[in-house]
């Protein structure tokens, strides 16, 4: 078991380090070496089906529309 912070970062850590080693020129387009910001968010579905879930995220997309 591991904390699911210490697995994100640790991912985001590896992904940034591979884009990099792959795609050389990214490094123009970057702030310092940061290729990821600090944050992440976690979101947790219990055993929600997949379309639940879609659905969710599309009605909230469609309410921060219509709060603007």
């Amino acid at each position: 078991n591991t904390e699911i912070s210490k697995f994100i970062n640790a991912y985001k850590s590896a992904s940034s380090r591979l884009l990099k080693k792959e795609f050389p020129q990214i490094r123009q387009k970057l702030w310092k070496e940061h290729f990821w910001s600090q944050s992440f968010c976690l979101i947790t579905t219990g055993d929600a089906p997949i379309e639940v879930f879609k659905k969710y995220i599309e009605s909230r997309g469609q309410r921060d529309r219509k709060r603007k």
